[in-house]
């Protein structure tokens, strides 16, 4: 990473990555697809009404495992194979802990958020049923989100791919397996999650325990260092809390949602099916773009540890290329097979369904470049280790923008467009802000360590 042309590295290093992601991303699309299935009404939209409350409980491990990215990473760029083995094993005992935190808060809260959320009838049943499931589950997707964490922090984002193809296909098959042959619903996709969870513990731990370099796994060596812990709490605690407002900030939205479903719709399930839908095909958009950011992140620490400013600049506009192309060939894809996309989730040919699902493509999909620079200007700030400072300008330009929106924006005219409406306007609001603070950041860095505003 630290040598040579960066673009070709850049793409290369993001499209394992992205493949990775994409196929998580499908395996979770079949999870939906294989529930509405089932033939019970308001299977969709009961799991897509589950998203944000469960990203809200779980966002807080997930930004720890960025922190186990950016800490590893860096430690590679300084050449300090001790500091490396350090937080690889304290990493994975802290993932460990949260992923239990989690279930059991999990567990006890999911029913009531939900409720808090307007879910009520046969929909509060089916969601209340797959978080339970789900939340059992969560030790061991912590863990796994870890080692993923730390192979790519290596450089290593193809063994991830090989490994989540796997587990990915055991899901699909586990999915129809409960759903068609036991015929069993939301609760047949949740178990399938969950034993394709454990089955990527198991042989991504192999993995790693394998490994003759410096991320060697070492049963014997898991043990928290507080050094370690201190610097993933660093670099971790904002990306966690940040993901936890913003999945704050999803919920109200998904409240809103809620609400008008429940006026338009007294009993029935449209415009959150629809919603549902939408927003699952949404998400392969979003975890392409996503893994250019994770490579922002990695690029990004590694330079940074090495004090290499200048060559940060380069970083920088290779990733964003790169994330501008991906964004791009993302949303024509969608919006030009928006209908047989959409039939495979919607197969009751749902008219008010259908509508909501359009509605969130034309307004979310089409500016979704926007996205996409947000998310690598947040990578790079990240990288130059001002996670917190990312954090606070994320916030601000997205949930607290939305939260105005919501409160003050939207009553003037409550519609579904108008709730869509905020995404784009905070992405782009907060992208121009990241892409402003990342280059004050490095110029400043240049002008601490001169040695690093030399070329490589």
């Amino acid at each position: 990473m630290l040598e040579g042309p960066l673009l070709g590295k850049v793409f290369l290093f993001a499209l394992p990555l992205m493949a990775t992601n994409l196929l998580q991303m499908l395996y979770n699309a079949a999870d939906m697809v294989v529930a509405g299935m089932s033939g019970v009404e308001g299977a969709i939209g009961s799991i897509g009404t589950t998203g944000a409350m469960i990203n809200f409980i779980l966002n807080i491990f997930s930004g720890f495992a960025i922190g186990t990215n950016v800490v590893v990473a860096r430690n590679i760029g300084r050449g300090d194979r001790e500091a490396t083995s350090k937080s690889v094993h304290t990493s994975l005992v802290m993932a460990a802990l949260f992923g239990v935190i989690c279930m059991v808060v999990g567990l006890f809260v999911g029913r009531s958020i939900l409720k808090l959320l307007g879910d009520e009838g046969h929909v509060l049943e089916l969601a209340s049923l797959y978080t339970r499931i789900y939340f059992a589950g969560t030790p061991f997707l912590a863990v796994s989100n870890y080692l993923i964490a730390i192979l790519r922090a290596k450089g290593d984002t193809r063994t991830p791919l090989y490994i989540l193809t796997g587990t990915g296909l055991l899901n699909v098959v586990m999915n129809l397996f409960f759903v068609l042959v036991l015929k069993l619903s939301v609760d047949g996709v949740a178990y399938a999650t969950v034993i394709a969870n454990v089955a990527n513990v198991v042989l991504l731990s192999i993995v790693l325990m394998r490994d003759t370099g410096w991320c060697r796994l070492e049963l014997k060596k898991l043990r928290i260092d507080r050094a370690a812990m201190k610097e993933i709490i660093r670099d971790g605690l904002p990306a966690g809390v940040q993901g936890m407002l913003f999945s704050l900030s999803n919920m109200l939205i998904q409240s809103t949602i809620i609400g008008l479903n429940n006026a338009a719709c007294p009993g029935g399930s449209s415009i959150i099916d629809g919603n549902a839908a939408a927003g699952n095909l949404e998400g392969f958009a979003y975890v392409a773009t996503n893994s250019v950011y994770q490579a922002s992140v990695t690029f990004a620490s590694q330079h940074h540890g090495a004090r290499m400013y200048k060559r940060i600049g380069t970083v920088m506009r290779c990733c964003y290329f790169v994330t501008a192309m991906v964004a791009f060939a993302a949303a024509a894809i969608l919006l030009t097979f928006r209908h047989p996309l959409l039939s495979l989730y919607i197969q009751s040919g749902d008219p008010m369904a259908l509508e909501t699902a359009y509605t969130r493509f034309y307004v979310m999909i089409t500016p979704y470049v926007t996205l996409a620079f947000m998310e690598v200007g947040s990578g790079i700030l990240r990288g130059l280790g001002k996670s917190t400072l990312s954090t606070v300008i994320s916030l601000i330009g997205s949930c607290v923008f939305r939260l105005f929106w919501i409160y003050v924006i939207f009553p003037l005219h409550p519609t579904l467009w108008m709730v869509y409406l905020s995404y784009p306007i905070s992405w782009t609001l907060t992208a121009a802000t990241h892409f402003t603070v990342s280059m004050i950041v490095r110029h400043r860095y240049m002008k601490l360590f001169p040695e690093g505003a030399i070329d490589s």
